[in-house]
């Protein structure tokens, strides 16, 4: 069973992270998870604080001469702008000047601070944050790493900021990856609207959300499971991705595109010469809760972002006198590495499903495991 964990603040020292149950013998190299890291940090509409973190992993355990071990693989990633804040995130005695007692509307403030019976919306800020997410990056870097030996990419590109759409189907998006990696708002026809929405958003004092969209090529049939609920596929990603702060819908394949459709239309038809085939793939992937040997096409909303420069109403939880909330910096717009998140994310639930269905201990016995399944499964997959 795959499985994480992670720990820290937004402010506070570093983020650390755990990976359970990925297999020995796995190549790591600290590059490739950095790069993720990378890409998550960049995007059009980014706040203040990208430019002071840098993010870099650094692994504690797991991984001995460049390969995993098969024990837990431990990982941390340094906060630099804790220097501008350990004053204030002292584990034994806070500096007094950063305390938060007015909830932001959309934001886990007040009902975090109900919860946990504090006095201060600090507590919940830190850790509600998004900051967190890039933890989660660095392990769904090392999922892709593993699920690269089994030949499955991914791919995201934002589809919407705002009411401005970018064109192009998911062949299109696998065709102009590059220009989609090299654009600041990662589509592919719509930069420069989607840059002056941005911009005019920004002016306004406000923030905009959008809509992303991750592809899943070479996934092999029969991940996930119909026999209970909770194996479902399509849930258990829907699960996942809904743990990213800001995510708000999911869809699958052409989702409510689909109302509009009668039940002959909707369906991806099946064929079969030398190998099963469909020519539309409105489903996604994922037929009763398992993967069906196409693309996996997920679509997400994510929101605008709730800390907001003009400021929303509220009160003081001191008093409940009505007041607007103290803005802190924050991005205007980040569907861009909203998008990178998911992949990864999306990422740790594949991983966790091949060691699943194919155990072993080892990358090397599991690969063998794997190669048995697809060579009964030929005649119809390939």
């Amino acid at each position: 069973m795959l499985r994480f964990l992670t720990g820290g603040e937004s402010h506070g020292k570093c983020l650390v992270g755990i990976l359970e149950g990925m297999v020995s013998n796995l190549d790591i190299d600290v590059e490739d998870i950095n790069k993720e890291l990378e890409r998550r940090q960049k995007g059009y509409g980014r706040g203040e604080r990208m430019n002071i973190e840098k993010d870099r992993v650094e692994i504690l355990s797991g991984v001995r001469n460049g390969k995993t071990t098969g024990a837990p693989i431990s990982i941390l990633i340094e906060n630099k702008d804790w220097e501008n804040w350990k004053e204030y995130m002292d584990i034994k005695k806070i500096k007094e000047g950063k305390e938060r007692h007015i909830p932001r509307p959309g934001h886990a403030d007040l009902w975090g601070f109900l919860k946990y019976n504090y006095t201060d919306l600090r507590n919940v800020i830190e850790r509600a944050s998004a900051r967190e997410t890039a933890m989660r990056v660095a392990i769904g870097a090392i999922c892709k790493k593993f699920l690269s030996e089994f030949n499955v990419k991914f791919y995201s590109r934002v589809k919407q900021i705002g009411n401005i759409k970018d064109e192009g189907d998911i062949e299109e998006v696998k065709r102009n990856y590059e220009i989609i990696e090299n654009s600041p708002v990662r589509c592919i026809k719509k930069e420069k609207e989607m840059i002056n929405e941005i911009d005019r958003v920004k002016e306004e004092g406000d923030t905009i959300g959008g809509i992303f969209e991750i592809i899943v090529e070479g996934v092999c049939p029969g991940l996930g499971n119909y026999v209970h609920w909770e194996k479902r596929l399509d849930a258990k990603i829907s699960y996942i991705l809904m743990s990213i702060p800001g995510i708000k819908g999911i869809e699958f394949g052409i989702g409510f595109e689909g109302s509009n459709l009668t039940g002959s239309k909707f369906h991806d038809e099946i064929f079969y010469k030398n190998k099963i085939y469909r020519k539309t793939n409105n489903s996604g992937g994922i037929e009763g809760g398992i993967t069906n040997g196409e693309d996996i096409w997920i679509k997400c909303f994510f929101k605008p972002i709730p800390t907001i420069k003009k400021g929303l109403n509220s009160f003081d939880i001191r008093d409940f006198k009505e007041k607007k909330y103290e803005y802190e910096r924050s991005d205007i717009c980040a569907v861009v590495p909203a998008s990178i998140i998911g992949e990864n994310l999306v990422a740790f639930v594949f991983a966790s499903e091949y060691i699943e269905k194919f155990g072993g201990d080892s990358l090397d016995d599991l690969k063998k495991n794997y190669h048995t399944y697809i060579e009964r499964i030929r005649k119809f997959w390939f």
